[in-house]
């Protein structure tokens, strides 16, 4: 398990982890690199168990250390990488939009795991098609994305890590989606904030409770 960081130390106002599923062989990691690093990320080889990365950003004036945990696609670690999802605040799902299997799979698949093992009701969701570098090679149209992302609720984008085409898009929505809910804002809150405001209601108890 590696990590990498980007960006202005450890200030950050809120923290807020991020999960890359789908097939292996989608590109998941190829996308997670072509973020993290600006620069192309691909010929990848498949992630063993689970990975992770860290990227700072600025949204609407808030900084925010995003944590994106990169999953394996292969059955065999689906009982290591199911416990990932517990806390989550975003799920991207990723699928190739040269391999129809990919997206029958979300569905049949990894919908179904997210309703399983998401702890967050009010996750923020992203519906991913990527590769569209190889339109000639396109057996998933834009429509059938569309159409399942607004069945299952999800934002949707198609990207390319070969050419970052809407790569930082696709990370910058989701995160602008999760600051638009008050509960996965208040779970993101930096340490620092949580404990001073705990230490304010602690305060306020104890003079509320005082009968001298």
């Amino acid at each position: 398990m590696t990590s990498s960081s980007s960006g202005p130390g450890n200030s950050y106002d809120y923290t807020f982890k991020v999960l890359l599923i789908g097939d292996s062989g989608v590109g998941k990691s190829s996308l997670l690199v072509s973020f993290i690093s600006n620069h192309v990320g691909e010929d990848l080889s498949p992630t063993i168990g689970v990975d992770f990365k860290i990227k700072h950003l600025t949204i609407d004036g808030k900084k925010l250390k995003l944590t994106i945990w990169d999953t394996a696609g292969q059955e065999r670690f689906r009982t290591l990488t199911s416990s990932y999802y517990r806390g989550s605040q975003g799920i991207i799902l990723v699928y190739d939009v040269t391999k129809r299997e990919t997206f029958t799979n979300l569905s049949d698949v990894w919908v179904q795991e997210v309703e399983l093992f998401a702890t967050n009701n009010n996750c923020v969701k992203v519906l991913v098609g990527n590769k569209v570098d190889k339109e000639a090679d396109r057996m998933v149209t834009r429509e059938e994305g569309l159409a399942f992302a607004k069945e299952y609720g999800c934002l949707f984008l198609e990207c390319s890590a070969k050419t970052r085409a809407n790569v930082e898009k696709c990370f910058e929505e989701l995160a602008l989606k999760i600051l638009e809910e008050p509960k996965l804002v208040e779970e993101g809150s930096a340490p620092v904030k949580r404990t001073s405001l705990k230490q304010k209601q602690d305060q306020h108890g104890q003079q509320g409770g005082c009968c001298s």
